[in-house]
């Protein structure tokens, strides 16, 4: 039985840990091609070890201006095109109250998280465009609709990003391509590992299921995306949250 992304040539970016990595794994086993990108080339030739033939590793950092200029012949080159797109890259920033920010910090998460997303996203753009549609897939979050203390960067990002895929899906909706984003709540990945248990706890008690995701349920809706099965959604931000944004 073949999948629903068989025969499908896909990027993911922020491959190599959490979500990207449970991204990846999905779209190689619903049949895609994939290239696994990272600014860890470690991370992410192990993991193209690991899923086997259909998947390969790139280095590449969203925010090197030159690595994302030739990304589109890497991708002509290594898949023919493309016709998935997650664009997952990103990153968190320092903890602190809005009016005592660091601009450094808020200038980094910008450059991932924004200009880096939106650079990428116009790269699977145009070679969508070339080959006459596709689905691009963005990892925004829940703060884009509910917003978190301490951490201003974060939440404004997130919820450009939200923009940037409403204005993408309108643009190109008569060119066959589909734009949309999903938005995880609190899911478990090796940030949140990182934390005291009790922090852990006390962030999920917030979830009316009682429980964080996990990475793997937010590449099932990414990947439903993805697929032809999804073909009238576009120009949206799906929720994967445990009902945590419904009251």
């Amino acid at each position: 039985m073949s999948g629903r992304l068989e025969g499908k040539r896909a990027l993911v970016t922020g491959a190599g840990s959490g979500i990207g990595k449970a991204i990846a794994r999905k779209f190689v086993a619903e049949g895609a091609r994939v290239v696994l990108a990272d600014v860890n080339e470690d991370a992410v030739t192990a993991l193209a070890a690991e899923l086997g033939e259909r998947a390969s590793a790139l280095q590449l950092d969203v925010t090197d201006d030159a690595a994302v200029d030739g990304l589109a012949d890497v991708l002509r080159e290594r898949l023919g095109g493309l016709d998935v797109l997650a664009n997952n890259a990103g990153t968190n920033g320092p903890p602190a109250r809005s009016h005592e920010y660091p601009m450094d910090g808020f200038d980094m998460v910008w450059r991932v998280n924004v200009r880096g997303a939106f650079r990428i996203q116009q790269v699977g753009l145009t070679l969508m465009l070339e080959g006459g549609g596709g689905s691009i897939v963005t990892t925004s979050s829940i703060g884009a609709e509910r917003a978190t203390p301490a951490a201003s960067a974060y939440i404004i990002s997130k919820g450009a990003l939200r923009s940037m895929v409403q204005t993408a899906a309108l643009e190109y909706a008569q060119e066959n391509i589909r734009v949309n984003a999903i938005g995880p709540g609190i899911t478990r990945t090796p940030w949140i590992d990182r934390l005291d248990p009790d922090l852990v706890a006390q962030l999920a008690a917030q979830v009316p299921q009682g429980r964080i995701g996990e990475p793997a349920e937010m590449a099932n809706v990414a990947a439903f995306l993805a697929s032809d099965e999804a073909s009238h959604v576009s120009g949206q931000l799906w929720l994967i949250d445990g009902a945590r944004s419904a009251g």
